[in-house]
């Protein structure tokens, strides 16, 4: 049966509430009547934020990550180990990895991964960037840290073939996260032991 709303600003609300990710309507119309009791203030600062994030935020001209300038703080970290470059799909894998505090390189952001029923080929992820960076020297070690599923499977393959003429170790995280699993998902000790065993890629 169809929900029925006694304000169409309300219906409006949650009807754009409700095409964030893993948001449905009657979640939705919890967060919006919840909006609704808060002070104006409140509310005006959360559209302020999200309409400052959507206008204002940057990618890192480098490795692709959100950033606030044209280099995220990761690369400009001169801390990093500039040498290694973990290779994963989308920001919240670099926050994932970030959080296990076992890995002090620096990452480059894919944006997707291969996934050609999805229309996904390689023209449309951060494959050639990588390339680049790698060509011009510096760099001694490649990590593929991408979900453990055949589209990772197949994206980490065509980058090792595209990197396979320059004189730089790949590697790919060790399989103690299960086969299928996202990496955004798996816990922080899991994924810290996988970084630090990773196996050469071509020992696969």
């Amino acid at each position: 049966m169809t929900q029925q709303y006694p304000s169409l600003l309300l219906e409006k609300a949650v009807s754009e509430v409700s095409k964030l990710p893993g948001i449905g309507r009657k979640t939705a119309l919890r967060l919006v009547l919840h909006l609704l009791r808060q002070e104006d203030g409140a509310v005006d600062e959360l559209t302020a934020a999200l309409s400052k994030l959507k206008h204002e935020v940057r990618h890192c001209r480098i490795c692709h990550n959100i950033s606030d300038s044209d280099v995220c703080p990761i690369c400009s970290d001169q801390r990093r180990d500039s040498t290694t470059i973990c290779v994963v799909e989308n920001i919240q894998d670099v926050m994932a990895i970030e959080n296990t505090q076992q890995y002090h390189g620096l990452y480059h952001v894919l944006g997707g991964i291969i996934s050609p029923i999805d229309g996904i080929g390689p023209s449309d992820i951060e494959v050639e960037s990588l390339v680049k960076r790698v060509s011009e020297g510096g760099v001694s070690e490649v990590i593929m840290a991408l979900s453990s599923t055949m589209e990772g499977d197949t994206t980490a393959f065509y980058i090792f073939r595209k990197l396979a003429p320059y004189e730089v170790k790949q590697s790919v995280i060790a399989r103690g996260i299960s086969v299928g699993n996202e990496l955004e998902y798996t816990d922080e000790i899991t994924l810290g032991r996988s970084i630090l065993n990773r196996v050469p890629y071509d020992k696969l």
